[in-house]
């Protein structure tokens, strides 16, 4: 059983980083090319209504959905129940966007916002139809399929948006290319999954996932108020362009952090809840994703901090220059947040949602403070506060952790400082670079090369563990080649498979 966990593990992550940034380098390609036609203002315009998009994405996505992963014995019924409540809830947050469209606009003072949120709001209905097949790929670890469905989605809608931005549709190139995306996954989850909901509600399915995944979906819907929270507040207190520069820091900084840490996390959801009742392999398994998920995010993050200038110049030219500082503050907060995420995942596990509720009630009346005070001086201060509310949101998280596994912060950060350290020096080589070298794109091609052999190289003098669990899961993939298999048997990262006999 351990072995064939830690096999599907493997697979998992492998399947998992492969489509989350497959995805992500599509979609990193085609903004690239639509930020260069495209102004901070218009980017703007999307921030404003971000957070009413993403409060109906959550309904959709939130408890029902982690509820169905959560379960051991899930049903048919169970598929088919939380379907249709999601076909419901899609139209239901279609219908509030249509209705108070005039007013949202009349709070930014901008009229053209009434026909964007209501074109871009269909996706809501969209994303509600692939919500199950979803899940269902997730419980089966198969992030192979969910790879072909979202690298197909990000490639036509990727297509669609820059064919819109090349014919001066402005701020509509990024309402299709959002639509596109949303009815491509919709579509091609029915396809791949083949799978059918039956024309069924159950009461009794409605009411066992209710009970855990409502007091997720509260937590989870406070959490998003408060991530938005912030596009809602720089929108309203500052200029359409300082907002446009302030999202843009957000995606280059999540990108780097957030997003490669949920590969972790969307692996280890699973994972963990089938060996939700041993603490001795969960606590195992546990410190592994910890450990993973430093080695991993921690040098990517602040080795792109460290190039942050030269970075945005060379890619999305010098219009942007204004993000660079939002990017450096906030891959700090970010930071704290992939290791918050993987403590929250336990949670999740161990089905304490109750627990998740009320630690999203103190941490988010805490941000909300924080924000009052940093909105009133300018966008960096708002982002100093992120930064600083990560930090706590991450000392709060930990205490719960420590209570039920006996694994608090500071064995966390006994884990994880070793890998701190050494992307801090990866830091420091890249903003070195920067401050030596006039070219952007030299400094960037020295980057790529100098950091990543640096920080590899201080791993394996060090023999930091994660090290060879990232190696074990290179090496299970089939498509690893044989003179990397051998490279890591003589640098003695994994062991060589014996022969059958």
């Amino acid at each position: 059983m351990a072995e064939s966990l830690k096999t599907q593990t493997a697979k998992g992550v492998w399947w998992s980083f492969l489509e989350k940034y497959s995805t992500q380098g599509v979609s990193f390609i085609v903004t690239l090319f639509m930020a260069r036609i495209l102004t901070p203002g218009e980017y703007g315009l999307i921030g404003m209504i971000a957070i009413f998009m993403a409060l109906g994405q959550v309904f959709i996505d939130g408890g029902f959905a982690n509820a169905l992963i959560q379960k051991e014995k899930r049903t048919e019924t169970d598929f088919s129940t939380v379907f249709w409540i999601n076909i419901c809830i899609g139209l239901l947050s279609y219908a509030l966007l249509f209705v108070f469209a005039p007013l949202i606009a009349s709070f930014y003072k901008h009229e053209i916002l009434v026909p964007i949120i209501r074109v871009y709001g269909i996706n809501l209905i969209l994303s509600s139809l692939a919500a199950v097949n979803k899940v269902k790929l997730t419980v089966e670890l198969n992030f192979k399929t969910q790879l072909k469905i979202s690298l197909i989605s990000a490639f036509t809608s990727g297509v669609a948006g820059i064919a819109c931005a090349l014919n001066d549709c402005g701020v509509w190139s990024i309402v299709v290319q959002t639509n596109v995306a949303a009815a491509m996954t919709a579509i091609l989850s029915f396809i791949f999954v083949r799978w059918k909901p039956d024309a069924v509600f159950s009461k009794e399915s409605f009411r066992s996932l209710f009970n855990y995944g409502s007091k997720l979906l509260v937590a989870q819907i406070i959490s998003t108020v408060y991530v938005y929270l912030y596009n809602l507040a720089i929108g309203k207190k500052y200029t359409k362009e300082e907002l446009g520069l302030y999202t843009k820091a957000g995606l280059f900084g999540q990108m780097v952090s957030t997003h490669l840490a949920s590969v972790m996390t969307r692996v280890s959801f699973p994972v963990l809840s089938r060996v939700q009742n041993d603490d001795e392999k969960l606590i195992g398994a546990y410190r592994k994703f910890i450990g993973m998920v430093a080695f991993i995010v921690f040098p990517v993050a602040l080795g792109v901090c460290g190039v942050a200038r030269p970075l945005i110049v060379s890619l999305i030219t010098d219009k942007w220059l204004g993000c660079v500082p939002f990017i450096q503050i906030l891959i700090f907060a970010y930071l704290c947040d992939g290791i918050t995420l993987v403590n929250l995942n336990l949670l999740y596990v161990k089905g304490k949602s109750n627990v998740v509720l009320r630690l999203e009630i103190i941490k988010k009346s805490i941000a909300v403070v924080i924000l009052c005070i940093t909105i009133r001086y300018s966008v960096i201060a708002v982002c100093i506060g992120q930064a600083i509310y990560a930090v706590i949101a991450l000392i709060l998280n930990t205490r719960n952790t420590r209570k039920i596994l006996d694994y608090g912060l500071l064995k966390q950060l006994r884990d994880i400082f070793p890998y701190l350290i050494l992307s801090l020096i990866i830091m420091s080589v890249g903003l070195g670079l920067d401050y030596l070298l006039a070219n952007d794109w030299i400094v960037l091609g020295l980057s790529l090369i100098l950091c990543p052999s640096v920080y590899l190289l201080l791993c394996y003098v060090f023999r930091l563990n994660a090290l060879n669990e990232m190696a074990q899961i290179v090496s299970s993939n089939r498509y690893c080649p044989v003179w990397l298999n051998r490279l890591f048997v003589r640098l003695s990262l994994v062991t060589p498979i014996e022969p059958s006999v």
